[in-house]
């Protein structure tokens, strides 16, 4: 069927300046081919139904370029979640960390209204921007509990101060020996930076507390579990966002995360190793 092959091309393919295919659009874009009989975008769209076809939705997809590079670093990030649990039992802590950048403290004109019955809550669309935050977090990957603090830049040093105010300090509560970082490529993490300064770390605290680092591959947000915390901040806390001061934000953002951590639970992680190495198994 013509209309199915449109369907399944690209609009460009067809000369239609579009991103992505509508009913009504096939329908127009059927209707000037004269040897075709001129048919609705309800037709269209049961035919596509039937197919079993959706060309207005997308997903996103990205292409690895060096499977065995990406494998190799993350074949120990996986491996190290599904061991997460053990491994804080004989003290070794597994943290997954990284900063959400530039959370704005927008304050609308109108405070936020309640939802009442039968009509929806409100939030008034004009505000005026009041300063940004970004936020530095942990993940403990065995509990789920989350660590974090707000700064006013996003500088190596500033991982630095989280890192020394939040993680190292809990460490010592927990009583482990050994801090595991699962850390992106990031410059505010400086790769050629702080494995150094974690290692003066380690002398100053005696070799009381020993860390290591495991790298993410390359464009690999998706394994990293506190990403999945940040998209829970901004789709439970953030959204819609009235802040009248970044100093309300700042501690707003600490009230979220006590709040989280009363009923935290470890992330459910279901992709393994075997996984990986099943999907990148061809590129080998």
């Amino acid at each position: 069927m013509q209309v199915t092959a449109i369907a399944c091309s690209l609009p460009k393919q067809e000369q239609v300046p579009l991103s992505r295919w509508s009913r009504a659009d096939l329908a127009r874009r059927v209707a000037q081919d004269p040897t075709l009989p001129h048919i609705s975008a309800s037709t269209v769209g049961r035919w596509l139904k039937a197919e079993r076809l959706r060309p207005w939705r997308y997903h996103a997809w990205q292409h690895i370029h060096d499977p065995v590079s990406f494998l190799q670093r993350a074949r120990p990030v996986l491996h190290n979640y599904g061991q997460a649990q053990a491994l804080l039992r004989q003290g070794i802590w597994l943290l997954s960390l990284d900063e959400k950048t530039s959370i704005q403290a927008r304050e609308g004109e109108q405070p936020p209204r309640p939802a009442r019955p039968g009509k929806l809550a409100l939030h008034e669309a004009r505000y005026h921007r009041r300063g940004a935050r970004h936020l530095f977090a942990g993940l403990s990957v065995a509990d789920g509990k989350v660590y974090g603090t707000c700064r006013s830049r996003k500088c190596f040093v500033d991982f630095q101060t989280f890192v020394q105010q939040k993680i190292i300090p809990e460490a010592a509560r927990r009583q482990v020996h050994t801090v595991i970082f699962i850390l992106d490529n990031g410059t505010t993490h400086a790769p050629k930076r702080l494995e150094g300064w974690l290692r003066e770390q380690e002398r100053v605290g005696q070799e009381q507390l020993h860390f290591q680092v495991h790298w993410l591959p390359p464009n690999a947000s998706w394994l990293d579990q506190i990403e999945i915390w940040f998209s829970l901040l901004q789709r439970k806390h953030l959204q819609p966002n009235h802040f009248p001061s970044t100093d309300a934000l700042e501690a707003s953002l600490y009230e979220y995360i006590a709040y989280y951590n009363q009923t935290a639970k470890p992330i459910k992680w279901t992709y393994t190793v075997e996984k990986l190495e099943q999907k990148l198994g061809k590129h080998l």
